[in-house]
């Protein structure tokens, strides 16, 4: 598998960058972690606006820095788009001329494929308007096109959805993941929202202080008793699943994954698709015995397989469910009753789920 690989030293004052990273060169990986930590930093070095003591950059096949050799490609010689928080339009320009402005790089044959990116971006309508006739949403729709414009081989996004309210957030986060998938394109994703990093993230990064606390899929680094994620309140599990049938009188979705099968009150989805499912630790019962018939709906066997006291008077689990790793958050005294242990077998209960992508 290719992979982009970033190793960076970087001193700025009292503060320090230092890590070694290497990330799949596809899919999104997400850079998280609390502000301060050095995300944006990191960036900037991958896009060559920094230069490091020590840097080493390669994306795929090609090298983009290495300082021992002396090897460096400038910021416009490196073939990536890089989205900010604020759209950064030029105001005199119309939506189509910000767009032009970036094919000015780009070989003649790509300039049917940024039609398709119009297209996949919705923004179509908007090619005569000036950006302040633009939405929040439309305007960073645009700032993505004008960005994939450079038919780049990696997609640097920072906090691209930060200055926006929650329903331009939620327009846009289709969006992204459209394009991801449609394009083939890595993108490096930077944000403090954990529903955009379990909606886009395949693969995460959490930071601390200038150096990588944790990095792997999302799934594997969410459930991590060790991290702050599976230690909040808001801890989840993310599940793919697929899509196997479909009750049209109650309006549930049938969704089969490697642990059994799971229904979900929602529209109708072609059979055989493939969709995000959240579940958080909260809206996760654990059970000694096998449900009665009528209580069967979402409830999963279980194996346990480590547990942490972490919030006042409450438990995580984390439990191996098929293939999969779901966390439970239950008081200590439920986890008492049933007189858990590492690698005892127990029935998960899932009461809510949501459907994310």
């Amino acid at each position: 598998m290719s992979t982009i690989e970033a190793h960076f030293h970087l001193s700025l004052g009292s503060f320090e960058l230092k890590l070694e990273l290497q990330l799949p060169a596809s899919g999104f990986s997400v850079i998280a972690g609390s502000s301060g930590s050095g995300k944006t930093l990191l960036m900037r070095c991958i896009a060559g606006l920094e230069r490091p003591q020590f840097a080493y950059c390669k994306v795929k096949d090609t090298v983009w820095e290495d300082s021992l050799r002396g090897d460096y490609l400038a910021t416009y010689q490196r073939p990536l788009g890089y989205v900010f928080q604020e759209s950064c339009l030029f105001p005199h320009l119309t939506v189509q001329q910000n767009i032009d402005y970036g094919r000015q790089r780009i070989r003649l044959k790509a300039v049917r494929e940024i039609e398709a990116v119009i297209e996949l971006l919705n923004i179509g309508q908007l090619l005569k308007r000036y950006p302040a006739k633009l939405s929040g949403g439309e305007k960073q729709r645009v700032a993505i096109a004008r960005a994939l414009a450079v038919e780049p081989q990696l997609l640097l996004m920072d906090e691209p959805l930060a200055a926006l309210d929650q329903a331009h957030k939620y327009e846009i986060l289709p969006y992204l993941r459209r394009l991801q998938t449609e394009l083939q394109l890595p993108v490096i994703y930077i944000t403090h929202s954990p529903q955009e990093m379990t909606q886009l993230a395949d693969h995460v990064v959490l930071m601390e202080q200038g150096k990588v606390r944790a990095s792997g899929e999302l799934q594997a680094v969410l459930t991590r008793l060790d991290l702050p994620l599976a230690q909040s309140q808001r801890a989840s599990s993310v599940f793919t699943v697929e899509v196997s049938a479909y009750d049209a009188e109650f309006q549930l979705l049938y969704l089969q994954f490697s642990g059994g099968v799971l229904t979900v009150p929602h529209m109708s989805l072609p059979k055989g698709s493939q969709v995000r499912l959240q579940i958080y630790a909260r809206d996760v019962s654990l059970h000694s015995q096998p449900p009665m018939a009528l209580e069967a709906f979402n409830s999963l066997p279980a194996q346990v397989l480590a547990m942490l006291d972490q919030a006042v008077g409450y438990t995580t689990v984390s439990l191996q469910v098929g293939r999969e790793l779901l966390l439970a958050q239950i008081t200590r005294k439920t986890a008492s009753l049933l007189q858990l242990a590492v690698g005892q077998y127990i029935y998960a209960e899932i009461k809510t789920a949501a459907i994310l992508s």
